[in-house]
């Protein structure tokens, strides 16, 4: 099937005389008719539902749709894109390992990683995301799990190149995780260029309504978690009945060992009615995609040549500096999210924010409605003046999150602001 095809029919297949609609699973917890049975689901996860803390079926459907689209085997969600963040990295490394990340990515995912982390004895090192081969190399030390980055970052949009981190992390026997929240699978499939493993913060444009804050983790089932690197793969897992993730799960050996350890004990598993609403969220994705991009390239014309524009940042522009690799890696569009600098600095910015009258001034992004945000002093607060700048932030930035009402109406508005 295509994409506009697995949104509406992948994950959720009816049963005969059974509804139309997935349904809602609304409930804790699943009965059974013996403690034997029981005793079989703990001993086997993947055997049936037992506990919403670790599955549920709604949610399932929704997982089993994303991973499809996606490209991998397996899917688990979360209740935020940051703990999906969190878990993707603990699932493979532990106290006295490393972690090496481009330095352009959300500013939360900064704070984890640079302050949280370390609180695990976890170290993580950042790179320009144009760093060269031999620069990124450098930074790859033994007890090197993983590299992260994300697709298109968030606020920089800047645009990785997914193919170069993933043959150095290859290389290395170490996946390479992959943040693909700004593109979705709609414009973007990492894995289909190297990427082992792939995240989203579904709050944004899966979700699509902001309606409620969830995220996902994606396994591509193509990295051998067995090459030497990742004993807690291959060993006995004490913790869970003597279980050997490679050899009882070889498919999806990642997802399983993060649902029965990390989901196990965190319990940070999304409800039934969060994952119905995600699930309609999912349904017309590829249709508000397609919308995004088209609104979101409009606008970005009407910034380029506006005079009290300093900067526009949307790699869909032919001059941007990642234009060639948007068109490799999101050759459908680079979303409807762009960054804009106000001639002026700071004060002009938040000047032209308070006069808007149609976009919503939020902590939000990947919304059906545009909305913008002063990112210096909203979601990447914590950080430095020399974190922002090595995030590609400029203190009068201000994202912009072009939404789905009419383009003219769109403009209109910020023409006004500026005016």
């Amino acid at each position: 099937m295509k994409d506009e095809t697995k949104c509406l029919h992948s994950g959720y297949k009816p049963e005969n005389g059974g509804p139309g609609v997935m349904p809602i699973y609304q409930s804790t917890t699943f009965r059974f008719d013996t403690t034997d049975e029981i005793a079989a689901v703990f001993d086997d996860p993947t055997k049936a539902h037992i506990y919403s803390r670790f599955t549920n079926p709604t949610v399932d459907c929704v997982e089993k749709k994303i991973a499809d689209l996606e490209g991998g085997v397996a899917a688990m969600c979360t209740t935020s894109g940051q703990a999906a963040s969190l878990i993707s990295i603990l699932n493979i490394a532990s106290a006295g390992d490393r972690i090496l990340s481009t330095s352009a990515i959300y500013g939360g995912t900064v704070n984890l990683f640079a302050v949280t982390m370390k609180k695990f004895g976890i170290t993580v090192d950042f790179i320009d995301v144009d760093a060269s081969d031999d620069e990124i190399q450098k930074m790859i030390q033994p007890n090197t799990k993983a590299i992260f980055g994300e697709t298109l970052t968030n606020p920089s949009l800047q645009v990785l190149d997914i193919e170069k981190f993933a043959t150095i992390a290859h290389k290395n026997n170490i996946p390479l995780i992959i943040d693909n929240t700004f593109p979705t699978p709609i414009l973007c499939k990492p894995i289909e260029f190297g990427a082992d493993i792939v995240i989203h913060s579904t709050t944004k444009y899966m979700d699509g309504h902001a309606l409620q804050v969830g995220g996902v983790i994606v396994d591509s089932g193509k990295f051998d978690w067995a090459n030497g690197k990742f004993s807690e793969f291959t060993e006995v897992d004490e913790s869970y009945h003597g279980m050997i993730y490679t050899r009882d799960y070889p498919a999806c050996p990642y997802i399983i060992k993060a649902r029965a350890q990390l989901m196990r004990d965190f319990g940070c598993y999304p409800s039934g009615m969060s994952g119905f609403l995600l699930n309609l969220g999912l349904e017309t994705l590829a249709l508000r995609m397609e919308r995004y991009c088209e609104n979101g390239l409009k606008l970005a014309k009407f910034f380029e040549s506006h005079p009290k524009i300093e900067t526009i940042n949307y790699p869909g522009l032919e001059n941007n500096k990642y234009h060639a690799l948007a068109k490799k890696y999101l050759p459908k569009g680079t979303s409807g999210v762009m960054s804009i600098t106000i001639k002026g600095g700071k004060q002009e910015a938040v000047k032209f924010m308070d006069k808007l009258q149609m976009a919503s001034k939020e902590v939000h992004v990947a919304d059906i409605r545009t909305c913008v945000l002063h990112p210096a002093s909203a979601t990447h607060r914590q950080l430095t003046d020399e974190q922002l700048i090595a995030c590609g932030i400029n203190p009068g930035m201000v994202r912009v999150s072009c939404g789905l009402e009419n383009i003219e109406d769109i403009i209109k508005d910020f023409e006004q602001a500026l005016s």
